[in-house]
This record gives structure tokens, C-alpha cells and sequence, in this order.
């Protein structure tokens, strides 16, 4: 095992090196100029949509704005609260701006990713549409680039059981057992259950959980996040300063704090901020392809919106009350930094709060992430394959939560990083589609579309 860790670490510091966080930025950044700023320019047109989306129009099995929460279900999770915190405690107040900026050119990847999902989606043999990234790829490029679709998929679905399945449960079950006292074995069958309750349903009951629970959770940890930074709003202009100033010059060691240079401020970062929003990883395009939109375009301005409200206002809020309530140099990191910033704040309920509002938000995790690993697999295997990686998805749950996850951990990081790069590569050759897409869009008055191709054309 410590071989393997070993190796899956060396490929890890390769993929996550400085060639991959220039590929992250820099197509989110090309995307962003060739669509002339659209994503920041038009938010407000994004969140009209979303309003508007609570019903659906065209064709495809949720909401828009469920396959929205359903993104979010995924993607608002550890990385809000364990992996900002990660972030600070390795590359300083820094690695704030750097989330900061993923963000805001991950706003025109995750867009451009809804736009292809839906332009390029396929029915299955059961009548429901799949879609993502190995489908724009399958249907969007010529048959040179087809081995990136295999690839993405192979990627995501052993992805999936760590980031989504194994990192989450584990991360409950900790949280618990250190708060609570609830055994890990236990948690590991609650989850199990509730799991099942879930995902045995399919995309439809996902989505119809994901559009009640997500809202309530962000709002509520958000209406949490906002009362710390009021306790200690004197010191928010300070916190403001360290990250815009660490951002660009090391940061000294203080108090637990070990110090960290530029560099470690970028790549952690960047790297936390992908982890945190996923934009860029194609999994999120996996359920906007299950809208029932009016058009590619549409869903594409929902679509970036995730990326939004997860780092520019969720990140945001966690990692501002780690700095601003002095808890960054205590010498924690992870969910511990976060648990400790708002028990700090708030004695005696912050850190429950913080365990409570994990828990919740790992579970959101499981559920969208079980859909994006079963479309990989049913990208090889057709729907036969649903119903048996559901239940080895149920499964592998118990284990998750028990088992040490220091080298699942590792893997899932590292084969997150292997699955953005076909879906960027995809997402450069087709910008001139989506660029295009969306000047008609526009130009005629912002219109509705008509509903994704289901072949290149």
C-alpha cells in the first residue's frame, strides 16, 4: 500500500502541478473573453432563469432549477467547510483570492459545460436523457478525439467513489463521532438507508430531494456564516487585507500557522476551489443534461450560477470567518479549522453547527455524485447497469465511513484532476460552438432555443 501511495502521489504532484492549474485558468479565462464576459456581465439574467425554472419547459426529466440544486447537492460539501479551511491552513489567507478567481473563469466553464450537455445529449434505452461530457465529446468532435470520451467516463466513475461516495461518508461519520459520540459503524447504516430511500429512485426523486434540501441547507449555513462575520466585523477589513496581500507575497509563520509561500497560496487555491465548485471537472454538465430546459443557453446561465453561490458566497463565508476570527494560526486544519472559527464565534452551538451542517451537506454530496458515476457507467454499459451500481453504490457507503481514507483521499484528488483534462480539451474544441450558440441566443432578444441535438452537427 505504501507503493501504491506512493506512486498515486507522484502522479498526483504531476496532475495537480503547475500544467494542469494553467489548463483550469487558462480555458476558463478564454471561455470567459471569447464570450465577452457574458457569465459576470448577465448573472442577473442567470438568477431570473433559475426563478423562472422552478417548472420546466422542453423536454428532459427535472426542473431546471432542480438539476441546478442537483449540481449543488454535489458539489456544496466538504470542500465548503473542509476544504477551505485545507486551503488557508496550507497556502494562507492567500489561497482565498485564488478561489476567488477559479470562480469567476469557472463561471464560463460551467457554462459552457451546460451548453454542450444540452446540445449534445442522447436518450437512453429507457427513454431518459444522458448527457455530459463523454457525450459532447461522442457527439460534438470528429472520431479522432472519441477515445476522450472512454477516458472521462472511466475517470469518473472510480472518481466518484471517492469524492463522492467514500471522502463524504467518512467525513459524517468523523464529524459525528468527534462531536456527538455516535459511532462510526452506525452512521455508516444510517447512511446507507437514507441513501437508498434516495438514489433507488433515480434522477427524479435526486432532484426532488436535492431542490428541498440544498436551498434550506445554503440559506441556513450562509444565515450562520454571515452571524460569525458580524461577531467579529471588526476584524473583516483586516481579514480582507491578509488575503488580498497574501495572495501575492508569502505569508509569514505565526502563532500554528507554518507559513506559506506564493506558489502554495495559488496551487491550493486553485485546487480547492475545483474541488469546492467542480467547474472545469465535468461532472455538473452530467445532471444539466437531465433538464427539461428550452434551450442549451438557458440551461447554461443556471448552470454557472453553481459555480457562483458555492465559492463566491459559500466559500467565501467560511473562509472570511476562519480569517477574521483568528482561527486560521490555531494550527487546525480542515473541518476542525472551520468547527473551531465558529465556535469561537459562537460558544457552544458553533461547533455542533458545523457538524450538523457537514453531515448534511456530504450527504447532498452522495446523492448527486451517485447519478454522475452511474452515467459513466451507463456510458459503457447501458441502463442494465443502473439498478446493480446503485446498490454497490449503497455499499461501499458503510465502508467509507469506517475505513481509514488517507489514501482514498489521495486517489480521489488525483483522478479528479484526470477527468478535467479530456473535458477541457473537449470544452476548447467546441468553444467556437458555444461562442456561437451564444450570440444567436442574444442577438435575438435572448429567445428561447430549441432543445439539444442529439448528433454533431
Amino acid at each position: 500500500m505504501e507503493a501504491l501511495s506512493s506512486i498515486v502521489g507522484a502522479i498526483n504532484g504531476v496532475v495537480w502541478g503547475p500544467l494542469m492549474l494553467v489548463l483550469i485558468l487558462g480555458v476558463g479565462f478564454f471561455l470567459q473573453v471569447g464570450l465577452k464576459f457574458m457569465p459576470i456581465l448577465k448573472l442577473g439574467t442567470g438568477f431570473s432563469l433559475l426563478f423562472k425554472g422552478r417548472e420546466g419547459q422542453g423536454e428532459g426529466q427535472i426542473s431546471p432549477f432542480n438539476a441546478l440544486m442537483t449540481s449543488l447537492s454535489a458539489t456544496i460539501g466538504t470542500g465548503n467547510i473542509a476544504g477551505v479551511a485545507t486551503a488557508v491552513f496550507l497556502g494562507g489567507p492567500g489561497a482565498l483570492f485564488w478561489m476567488w478567481m477559479t470562480a469567476l473563469v469557472g463561471m464560463a466553464t460551467k457554462y459552457a459545460e451546460a451548453v454542450c450537455a444540452v446540445k449534445y445529449r442522447e436518450t437512453d434505452e429507457l427513454g431518459n436523457f444522458v448527457g455530459g461530457p463523454m457525450y459532447y465529446i461522442k457527439n460534438g468532435l470528429s472520431s479522432s478525439w472519441y477515445w476522450l470520451a472512454p477516458a472521462f467516463a472511466l475517470f469518473g466513475a472510480i472518481a466518484a467513489f471517492g469524492i463522492g461516495n467514500g471522502v463524504q461518508a467518512n467525513g459524517v461519520a468523523q464529524v459525528l463521532d468527534s462531536n456527538f459520540g455516535v459511532n462510526t459503524s452506525v452512521t455508516g447504516v444510517v447512511l446507507m438507508v437514507l441513501t437508498a430511500a434516495v438514489i433507488l429512485g433515480g434522477i427524479t426523486r435526486i432532484g426532488a430531494v436535492a431542490g428541498k434540501l440544498v436551498p434550506f441547507m445554503a440559506v441556513s449555513y450562509i444565515i450562520a456564516g454571515l452571524l460569525v462575520l458580524l461577531i467579529n466585523i471588526g476584524a473583516i477589513g483586516d481579514a480582507l487585507s491578509l488575503v488580498f496581500t497574501h495572495a501575492f507575497t508569502p505569508s509569514a509563520a505565526e502563532g500554528g500557522f507554518a507559513g506559506a509561500a506564493v506558489w502554495a497560496a495559488i496551487r491550493f487555491g486553485v485546487a480547492r476551489g475545483v474541488f469546492s465548485n467542480e467547474a472545469g471537472l465535468g461532472s455538473a454538465p452530467i445532471a444539466h443534461a437531465a433538464a427539461s430546459t428550452a434551450g442549451p443557453v438557458n440551461q447554461g446561465l443556471v448552470a454557472m450560477l453553481g459555480t457562483f453561490i458555492d465559492t463566491i458566497i459559500v466559500c467565501s463565508i467560511t473562509g472570511l470567518a476562519i480569517i477574521a476570527s483568528g482561527a486560521w494560526i490555531s494550527g487546525e486544519s480542515g473541518a476542525a479549522l472551520t468547527s473551531l472559527a465558529f465556535e469561537t464565534s459562537l460558544p457552544g452551538i458553533g461547533g455542533a453547527l458545523i457538524a450538523i451542517a457537514l453531515s448534511i451537506f456530504a450527504f447532498t454530496t452522495i446523492l448527486g455524485w451517485s447519478f454522475y458515476g452511474e452515467k459513466c457507467v451507463g456510458f459503457f454499459f447501458g441502463a442494465r447497469a443502473l439498478m446493480p451500481y446503485r446498490v454497490l453504490w449503497i455499499v461501499a457507503i458503510y465502508f467509507g465511513a469506517t475505513a481509514d481514507l488517507g489514501f482514498v483521499w489521495l486517489l480521489a484528488d488525483t483522478l479528479n484532476a484526470m477527468m478535467a483534462i479530456p473535458n477541457l480539451i473537449a470544452l476548447a474544441l467546441l468553444s467556437p460552438v458555444v461562442f456561437k450558440l451564444t450570440r444567436e441566443f442574444f442577438a435575438s432578444g435572448g429567445a428561447s432555443e430549441s432543445g439539444g441535438s442529439t448528433a454533431a452537427e
